[in-house]
């Protein structure tokens, strides 16, 4: 929930993610990665060659149906650190909120990661 949270932050200010289709190929299925300059999905197939340089898109921000699977979490946090830190915090010469570091490191501590 609280990567919902930040993904919805993130829109309501005007920094968005885009996961309706592939940035590159316009595909609406098997999407499974995000830009991180541009905040929008990428497909598998597109992103294969960059995956390295992509971030990981938990499948549970794609829609209610979809499971939360192992890594998935953390994953998320990841992707809405990443833009928050980008659009929000460095901008402003500050770092990410010390109680959020302070979340995922007792949910990693607690195995919820």
């Amino acid at each position: 929930m609280f990567v919902r949270y930040e993904a919805g932050l993130l829109q309501d200010i005007g920094f968005g993610l885009d996961l309706s289709r592939c940035a590159a190929t316009g595909a609406v299925d098997d999407l499974i990665y995000v830009s991180p300059r541009t905040g929008r999905a990428v497909s598998r197939g597109a992103g294969e060659p960059y995956r390295d340089k992509l971030l990981a898109l938990p499948q549970f921000l794609l829609g209610g149906q979809a499971g939360v699977r192992a890594g998935d979490v953390e994953a998320g946090f990841a992707l809405t650190g990443h833009f928050l830190e980008q659009f929000v915090f460095n901008p402003l010469n500050r770092p990410l909120p010390p109680a959020r570091v302070w979340l995922i490191d007792k949910l990693r501590d607690a195995g919820r990661l």
